[in-house]
């Protein structure tokens, strides 16, 4: 039994004249054949797999922002600038990136010390970007890390020699590019009781700001490296904590001074208003009072010809005497009594008389 089993095995691993065939009318595969078709299928597999690990190697994808440096065992065979798909050799091209962008670099807050020996407290920042490639790489081995750091050094060492050509008040005046002066203006001659003041204006004029003279110390980046920085700006200006309550308290001091100034000046103009007023008071009231006097010399003058003409004409005469006794009559009546006594001889009995 054992061996028919055998011979029947053997029959069905050989083809011979007794093949077997599937429901359908096929021929069946041998055990042989399927192992044979298996294995093609695997090696098609996994040709596929190469390829596409070929193709993915040797693809180079740069973006908009990125530069590419293809290198060949270390050495740059050539620099990719502008955006798309490009190739390489796999496994012997290697890839670098570089950025593309505007980069911003801040800078860590250090002591300045000005012309005057006055500490100050300096945050800035900085932009910049790469425009050489190539000397990117070979100079700061395309590592963005190694650029700050050589951007640092060169931007404070600027910013150390500018500011220490500088006085403080300087240095706080070109913080923004604009300084606030007071000019004289004209005045034209006036009179009467107006007082000729000096007049004063402030106006804004242009100066070279504080990180455009920074700007002016750094011209060697682009070349030695490779990089451009665009800008430097100072994000804050300060004092040292324990030098502010001092700058804030001669800052109060010079305050004081200029309104101290301030008032003496209006005090002084005041005095000024004042003794004017005062003096053409006087000129006024000297005027008024001569004018009443040549008022009243004319109207004495006009009492004296009135006069004249009264004794100029005896009948005039003889009722303005009258009149004048009756005056006088009038002046020595007071009190309750009434009785005027006056003897023959008395120059108003006379009048009265008709003897005068």
């Amino acid at each position: 039994m054992a061996d028919f089993n055998q011979n029947m095995n053997q029959e069905n691993n050989t083809s011979g004249p007794f093949e077997r065939f599937n429901s359908d009318g096929t021929r069946k595969k041998t055990k042989g054949e399927k192992k044979k078709s298996s294995g093609f299928g695997i090696l098609a597999v996994l040709l596929v797999i190469v390829a596409l690990i070929l193709l993915g190697n040797s693809m180079v994808i740069t973006r908009q922002n990125q530069f590419k440096l293809i290198r060949q065992f270390g050495r740059v065979q050539r620099v990719v600038t502008n955006s798309g798909l490009t190739f390489k050799l796999p496994f012997v091209e290697s890839v670098d990136t570089i950025p593309k962008e505007l980069l911003l670099y801040d800078l860590p807050a250090s002591d300045v010390i000005t012309s005057d020996k006055k500490t100050m407290i300096l945050d800035s920042y900085v932009l910049w970007h790469v425009t050489d490639p190539l000397k990117f790489a070979q100079t700061l081995s395309c590592s963005v890390s190694n650029a700050e750091g050589r951007i640092d050094a060169i931007v404070y060492n600027a910013t150390k020699n500018t500011i220490s050509n500088m006085k403080q008040d300087e240095v706080i005046r070109s913080r923004d590019g604009k300084m606030t002066i007071t000019v004289d203006q004209d005045t034209s001659d006036v009179t009467s009781n107006d007082l000729v003041l000096s007049g004063e204006k402030e106006e804004v004029i242009e100066i070279t700001s504080l990180t455009e003279e920074i700007m002016a110390q750094i011209n060697h980046v682009e070349e030695q490296y490779g990089i451009e920085i665009v800008v430097v700006d100072v994000k804050k200006l300060d004092l040292p904590d324990d030098n502010k309550q001092a700058v804030y308290a001669r800052m109060i001091s010079e305050r004081e001074n200029i309104a101290a100034q301030y008032t003496a000046e209006g005090k002084s103009e005041a005095k000024m208003i004042e003794n004017t007023t005062d003096k053409e008071v006087s000129i006024m009231l000297s005027d008024a009072q001569a004018k009443a006097e040549a008022t009243v010399a004319e109207g004495e003058a006009e009492y004296m010809r009135i006069l004249s003409d009264a004794y100029a004409n005896p009948e005039k005469m003889d009722f303005y005497s009258f009149v004048r006794a009756l005056d006088a009559v009038k002046s020595s009546i007071t009190g309750d009594n009434k009785t005027v006594i006056l003897s023959d001889d008395s120059p108003v009995a006379q009048i009265f008389n008709g003897q005068y």
